[in-house]
């Protein structure tokens, strides 16, 4: 009976990581999308503001042989129809074009403008002083790294009572944005475990994954729903593991802030198919 139950524990446990891990790989898929709609996006904008350019020199150019005109004829009321029918026509769709470049730029600026504010947010509420903890900003998502030493006992994944007063920070900043996504990210050295409790760095870094989550739902009350656990082992280091210093380094969770960001994708595209017309 104990081999049956223990069976069906590891066989949950694998569904739960291959669960995270396609989650994981969905979220980084759909970032990448943006990001590179957004370069794509960028590009339109520099062409669009360089469009604008040559139809302001050609308004200049228009206006001098205006001028000239009337020098020339030395009457207002001889200023060429046809110079002053091109000029309302260039008038008119650089009007036009810069209401499309104002309308891109809006969308690309709320997108910034909202990663910039929860940036704000979390290092003003966090107050992070600690070297153990650091808050950085990559491809328009919040990343906020905690050493595990600061988190959990060696070799262990049970979350430790200091470590919950970061984690009810979180918690706070997370509640005040429930269009956010909270995924926690566990990872490893590249030191082998493997014990009647874990199986390898694999399972030690999802395990400790989901007991930070759990802290998050239950303790903090953080909706269930906003939350994804997932476990990198020791395949994402940010240091070579060559030194007991470099090992502690890349022994950290991560905790992403995601925005969900397919309000500011939807927008984005729809501004970029308006360049176009």
């Amino acid at each position: 009976m104990k081999k049956v139950v223990l069976g069906l524990s590891v066989l949950a446990l694998a569904l739960t990581s291959c669960g995270t891990k396609q989650k994981l790989a969905d979220l980084e898929a759909k970032n990448k999308e943006t990001q590179d709609l957004l370069n794509t996006c960028t590009i339109k904008l520099n062409s669009a503001l360089a469009e604008r350019n040559a139809f302001s020199k050609e308004i200049d150019h228009l206006k001098k042989n205006n001028s000239d005109l009337l020098s020339n004829m030395g009457n207002m009321t001889m200023l060429s129809s046809k110079g002053a029918e091109n000029l309302e026509k260039t008038l008119e769709s650089m009007k036009e074009k810069d209401l499309k470049i104002t309308r891109l730029q809006d969308a690309i600026t709320k997108k910034d403008s909202v990663t910039l504010a929860l940036v704000r947010s979390v290092k003003k509420e966090v107050g992070f002083d600690d070297p153990d903890i650091s808050v950085n900003v990559e491809k328009g998502v919040v990343y906020i790294s905690i050493a595990d030493k600061l988190l959990f006992k060696t070799a262990g994944y049970e979350v430790s009572a200091d470590a919950k007063r970061v984690l009810a920070k979180v918690a706070a900043i997370a509640k005040s944005k429930p269009d956010f996504e909270v995924m926690v990210e566990g990872h490893t050295d590249n030191v082998s475990i493997k014990n009647a409790m874990m199986r390898d760095n694999w399972d030690l870094s999802v395990k400790r994954a989901v007991s930070i989550v759990q802290v998050l739902q239950n303790d903090f009350q953080l909706n269930p729903g906003q939350l994804v656990a997932s476990g990198r082992g020791e395949y994402v280091p940010l240091v070579e593991n060559d030194t007991p210093e470099n090992k502690a380094r890349n022994r950290r969770t991560r905790i992403l802030l995601l925005p969900k960001i397919d309000q500011f994708y939807d927008m984005i595209e729809k501004e970029m198919k308006n360049m176009t017309k």
